[in-house]
């Protein structure tokens, strides 16, 4: 039987490090025993996933030139890329506005980050996964994949279906070449200022309302996710591919 240490050893690459998530799927791999690599266009909090052996690098990954320049320096470093993370992405800020008034750039920020990113890294890591035939990349989406954003965003909400489509389609592409691809829809998570805000205008009846749909009747945490990342990344889910993840305590 498969067990999570074969990750040991392995080059993972994963991006928005910047994030609760990031930081938390990097240090889980980093745990497990493999070669951890991550970016993000802010550079705060890296010293701590420095002090843990995790390469760190400053990419705008909006640039896409720039995106597949970072994965070919971290295959030139570590000799391969094996699993990538494409966890980068959020609403940049943002805010619900009427569909009326989105501008362009609104709408073209919050697909690059959270789709064009993750097709950039993806088709600069599968040249390096189908030489090796092996690989595995594991797609951060959201439940606004599978249904109407909670944000309102409505470029949130597109860029993560479309993200989950690209994910089935790599899946049935990259598959014959022994490459994985998989995603996860996190539940409620508080990962940082934007989202406590969201919680705490809720109010408390609205709080444990929404408690009280989730089947295990909490919040998740960063590290429910990071758990996720490593068994779709894992030979535990060697048959796995084309499939996303649901991690949202089990709601209602």
């Amino acid at each position: 039987m498969p067990s999570l240490s074969d990750l040991a050893g392995r080059t993972v690459a994963v991006s928005g490090v910047g994030s609760a998530f990031g930081v938390a799927i990097a240090e889980a791999f980093r745990e497990q025993g493999a070669r951890v690599y991550g970016c993000d266009l802010d550079p705060a909090g890296f010293e701590a996933l420095v002090a843990m052996g995790i390469g760190c690098a400053v990419v705008d990954l909006r640039d896409r030139a720039a995106a597949a320049d970072w994965i070919e320096a971290v295959a030139g470093e570590a000799g391969s890329i094996d699993i990538l993370v494409n966890n980068a992405g959020g609403v940049a800020g943002q805010q619900h506005q009427s569909f009326e008034t989105l501008s362009d750039a609104d709408w073209d920020i919050v697909l690059d980050i959270n789709l064009n990113a993750a097709m950039a890294l993806s088709r600069a890591a599968t040249r390096h996964m189908a030489a090796a035939r092996s690989g595995a990349i594991v797609n951060i989406c959201s439940g606004a994949s599978l249904r109407a954003s909670l944000t309102g965003i409505q470029a949130y909400c597109a860029a993560k279906h479309a993200l989950l489509g690209l994910t089935r389609q790599l899946a049935h592409e990259l598959g014959p070449q022994g490459i994985r691809v998989n995603a996860i829809a996190p539940g409620l998570v508080l990962t940082g200022e934007a989202t406590r805000r969201q919680w705490d205008a809720y109010g408390a009846e609205r709080q444990a309302d929404i408690l009280g749909g989730i089947a295990m009747r909490r919040l998740g945490g960063a590290e429910d996710i990071a758990r996720a990342a490593l068994f779709l990344a894992s030979d535990w889910a060697g048959f796995v591919t084309g499939q996303i993840l649901t991690v949202d305590g089990g709601i209602r």
